[in-house]
């Protein structure tokens, strides 16, 4: 079994409410993010890899470019721009072609939080 990890970062602006801090957050405010999206299996036998590396590529940017320099409030199908939901966002972008996905992980490095999901199966 082998695991293959592949990384984007965006930047996204958004609102939020919430019980604390709640001033600051309910203003227009940005983050830089990265997407850690994993794919667990084994090697085709014919390719030796277990997905088209192109293909992952390819998934990954029209993922990216759908949250890059966006106001995430105005995503129709993602929620409160929450980095769950961010993740639960990349894989529903991601699960109609990538069979294999095994998780979705977002993270802010400005505070080291991490979020990290695993499908609706899990």
């Amino acid at each position: 079994m082998y695991e293959l990890t592949k990384q984007f970062r965006f930047d996204a602006a958004h609102t939020l409410e919430r019980e604390i801090e709640t001033e600051g957050s309910r203003r227009i405010h940005g983050h830089s993010y990265r997407a850690e999206v994993t794919l667990r299996g084994k090697p085709d036998p014919e390719t030796g890899m277990i997905i088209d590396t192109g293909l992952l590529a390819k998934k990954l940017a029209q993922a990216r470019d759908a949250l890059d320099h966006r106001f995430l409030d105005e995503i129709n199908d993602l929620g409160p721009g929450t980095m769950e939901n961010l993740c639960a966002y990349i894989w529903r972008k991601l699960e109609d072609d990538i069979s294999n996905l095994h998780s979705v992980a977002v993270l802010r490095d400005s505070t080291e939080d991490r979020v990290t999901y695993f499908g609706e199966g899990a």
